[in-house]
C-alpha cells in the first residue's frame, strides 16, 4: 500500500517536527515512515491514526 502520510501531514500544515512531538518520537522516525524505511510499530501506527492522519498500512 502507499505510504500517505507526508500529504496527511501537509494538509494538516503539521512539520515533521510537530507531528514527531505529537506522537512522542522523533523528526527521524517520523521521515523514515514517510520515506518507507520504517514500517510504525502497531502502538504507533494507533497512535498516527488517533490524530486523524490515516497512513494506509
Amino acid at each position: 500500500m502507499k505510504n500517505t502520510l507526508r500529504e496527511l501531514r501537509a494538509e494538516r500544515d503539521w512539520s515533521q517536527q510537530q507531528l514527531a512531538e505529537q506522537l512522542d518520537v522523533s523528526r527521524q522516525t517520523i521521515n523514515a515512515i514517510e520515506t518507507g524505511r520504517y514500517d510504525p510499530s502497531l502502538p504507533l501506527a494507533f497512535d498516527i491514526t488517533a490524530l486523524g492522519v490515516t497512513p494506509n498500512y
